[in-house]
């Protein structure tokens, strides 16, 4: 893309948790920008277009391969639910740990680790 046809950036406070210190000031302050240039820059549909591409492959693909195209999606989400973690209700919490067990369950089988 060129210089001048960049999306703006989003108005509004700064995303990082008040008061955070240690590792999770590190990884906020590490995840802005890829996290500015995911949701700014590359295309809207292109992310979760991906995400469901590379899930649809581990479920069909039962070898290795297919645990190889769940690591990504479970990287993406656990970045998302760690950053998100401090703003969560309980129910939110149980949901993402929930989604995280399902797809580490899921690369684990098709690693042939279950």
């Amino acid at each position: 893309m060129a210089a001048n046809n960049k999306l703006p950036l989003p108005q509004g406070e700064r995303f990082f948790t008040p008061g955070a210190t240690g590792l999770r000031k590190a990884v906020e302050q590490r995840s802005a920008l890829p996290m500015t240039y995911l949701f700014t820059q590359v295309p809207r549909w292109l992310t979760p277009v991906v995400l469901v591409v590379l899930l649809l492959v581990g479920f069909a693909v039962t070898n290795p391969l297919g645990g190889v195209a769940v690591l990504p999606v479970i990287a993406f989400i656990g970045w998302l639910a760690y950053l998100s973690w401090p703003s969560l209700g309980i129910g939110g919490k149980l949901m993402r740990v929930a989604m995280l067990t399902f797809l580490v369950l899921l690369a684990a089988t098709r690693f042939g680790a279950l």
